[in-house]
């Protein structure tokens, strides 16, 4: 049973498609289809059905697909860094997350992989592109604050920071002196990430503040054109430590009260299994989460 009949199966597997994985492989339909055949022949049963939408696993293929495909992956990754170690990896990494994150975090993070001579190019979005730029084949990798539900892809947490209320002294002074802080921040402009309020919604049902009618006075993807508004003493607003502590520190924001606690948010490293068989990226995939595994504890 060869490695490569294995990796066929799992790409049709996890796409539910012969022309996906045929494109993915870089194969042509009629090998991926023989691929297959040859494996079922070995097996003794069948492995798809097929749809007019695609090919339906059977149960054959559940079970060979629990039992082989996280040790594929493992395998691939560990043949790929391998050749890293005696090949040269230079050539461009297409990196796509949040603009936010990819800045002020992972940029530092990619001194190694600059070092060893691979060119970077990143590409900003809200979770939705993020992963479709990553299952189009775009990016090589994505990072995102949501773990991935789609089967044809990977996720690994690589990071996690606490999210806080903040404003200026002059608004966290003014909210103070009120007698009933729930009525008084709601009173407040605030800036938001979004109109469904992801990120405060979730701060303010914890503390018990009621979320019904407000809204934002801005609202915008990119975090930190809200904190230049919050250090000029406009609002208040819900982010990720890692935006706002440089400002805490230096006295320009200040951290709002929770009466009952703050909340997390994590951030998950997003990849197709096959762009790990390219020695870059899975130079670059193994490279992140070594570096980012030993940032997780500065933020939580």
């Amino acid at each position: 049973m060869s490695l490569s009949r294995i990796r066929t199966f799992i790409e049709v597997y996890r796409q539910r498609s012969i022309s996906g994985a045929a494109r993915s492989l870089n194969l042509t339909q009629p090998a991926v289809s023989q691929h297959i055949s040859g494996l079922e022949a070995v097996i003794g049963r069948p492995l798809f059905v097929r749809s007019p939408s695609g090919v339906k696993p059977t149960s054959a293929a559940d079970e060979l697909a629990m039992d082989v495909g996280d040790k594929l992956d493992a395998t691939e990754r560990a043949l790929a860094s391998a050749r890293a170690r005696s090949m040269d990896i230079e050539g461009v990494l297409q990196v796509a997350g949040y603009s936010g994150f990819l800045e002020e975090v992972l940029s530092e993070q990619l001194l190694p992989l600059l070092e060893s001579g691979v060119k970077i190019r990143m590409h900003s979005g809200n979770n939705d592109l993020v992963v479709s730029l990553v299952l189009e084949g775009h990016c090589d990798l994505g990072v995102s604050p949501l773990p991935v539900l789609d089967n044809r892809l990977k996720s690994e947490k690589i990071f996690t920071s606490r999210v806080l209320p903040v404003a200026s002294p002059r608004v966290a002074e003014r909210l103070a002196k009120a007698e009933h802080f729930d009525q008084a921040i709601r009173k407040e402009p605030l800036l938001a990430y979004n109109l469904e309020l992801s990120l405060v919604d979730q701060w303010l049902i914890k503390n018990r503040i009621s979320v019904e009618g407000l809204v934002p006075a801005m609202v915008s993807q990119d975090l930190r054109s809200q904190r230049k508004l919050l250090v000029r003493g406009f609002g208040w607003s819900v982010m990720p430590e890692f935006l706002c502590q440089e400002y805490i520190g230096k006295g320009e924001l200040v951290e709002l009260p929770s009466p009952v606690g703050t909340r997390e948010i994590n951030y998950y490293l997003i990849w197709l299994p096959s762009a790990l068989r390219q020695v870059r990226v899975a130079h670059a995939h193994q490279t992140l989460l070594n570096q980012l595994g030993t940032s997780v504890e500065r933020f939580s």
